[in-house]
């Protein structure tokens, strides 16, 4: 019989580089034959111009996707930077039950929802090595407007310090160490705790 495969939920302010180690932790953990994917979500935003359509996201309208909510057909949803985006449920529960063990790219709210169900899962928040940092990205990105990088640090203001809630929370400030941390936890050799380390860095992240 089949093992039934392990929910990892990651969460991350925007411009933490959470996409970029996703996906080098995916690259890595395939030559390593360990089934492990990214779960593809809804999402009511536009495109960027290097994203596509049922590989990085499903892109709906707002109509749509509110006919989804009636319908329960997300397991979690929420509405971020004035956009919503949603988990399909059948997906999830699909891949779980094939075997594949999978990866939630999802807000703090999402994360709450998923708890709330009793879902079993593995928690993992990515903190970044500072807010300046995280200021360059989004202003790098070249499709945030002034407003939208305002909007997306004061969100990163209240989320972080919601990290002394998940299993597991990393600093990716060294980028192989923090994908390699990321790889021993989803093959459950790795234990970061909540621990004054990382309230000291939230202390000064925060300052």
């Amino acid at each position: 019989m089949k093992n039934h495969g392990k929910l990892f939920l990651i969460s991350a302010a925007s411009g933490t580089g959470k996409s970029s180690l996703i996906n080098t932790v995916l690259s890595r953990l395939e030559k390593d034959s360990l089934s492990v994917e990214l779960s593809i979500s809804h999402t009511t935003r536009l495109p960027r111009k290097d994203e596509h359509e049922s590989k990085d996201y499903f892109f709906i309208n707002r109509d749509s996707f509110t006919v989804k909510i009636k319908n329960n057909f997300f397991l979690e949803y929420a509405k971020v930077h004035d956009h919503y985006y949603g988990t399909s449920r059948s997906f999830v529960e699909e891949k779980l039950a094939s075997g594949i063990n999978l990866i939630l790219e999802i807000d703090v709210q999402g994360v709450d929802q998923i708890k709330q169900l009793s879902l079993p899962s593995q928690s993992i928040f990515l903190l970044p090595p500072s807010l300046e940092s995280l200021e360059d990205r989004l202003s790098l990105r070249g499709s945030n407007s002034a407003d939208s990088i305002k909007l997306r640090l004061q969100n990163a203001f209240s989320e972080l310090p919601k990290c002394s809630t998940y299993d597991h929370i990393l600093i990716n400030d060294d980028f192989y160490s923090c994908s390699q941390e990321l790889i021993d936890i989803i093959k459950g050799e790795h234990k970061s705790p909540y621990n004054s380390k990382i309230q000291e860095f939230l202390d000064k992240l925060l300052s």
